[in-house]
């Protein structure tokens, strides 16, 4: 638990709430430590800032990189905001119109 909280400390923050009542990004937040917690060596994550206002999809993907660049855990993220995806990318691919 100390490493999810380390990670995503707003979640150490509400750690007393229930799911349900935690916002989106805080939500999707909680999926990640959830798959964090069998310590992965790849999380794939597909759509990761769907439905999420602008400052939660920031704060979503700085904690993303925390957690590869704190455990190094490998992440696959497949997302439609490009500029996002390639602001926290090491390795990037584009997909346009079924080509690489």
């Amino acid at each position: 638990m100390e490493l999810v909280f380390g990670l995503f400390p707003v979640l150490a923050e509400r750690k007393k709430q229930q799911a349900g009542t935690l916002s989106g990004g805080e939500q999707q937040m909680l999926a990640t430590a959830r798959g964090l917690m069998a310590r992965p060596l790849m999380l794939m994550m597909d759509e990761a800032s769907w439905g999420l206002a602008p400052i939660l999809t920031t704060e979503l993907f700085e904690a993303i990189k925390r957690v590869n660049e704190q455990t190094g855990t490998t992440i696959l993220l497949v997302e439609q905001n490009v500029y996002k995806a390639l602001s926290i990318a090491s390795h990037a691919y584009v997909l346009e119109r079924g080509n690489i």
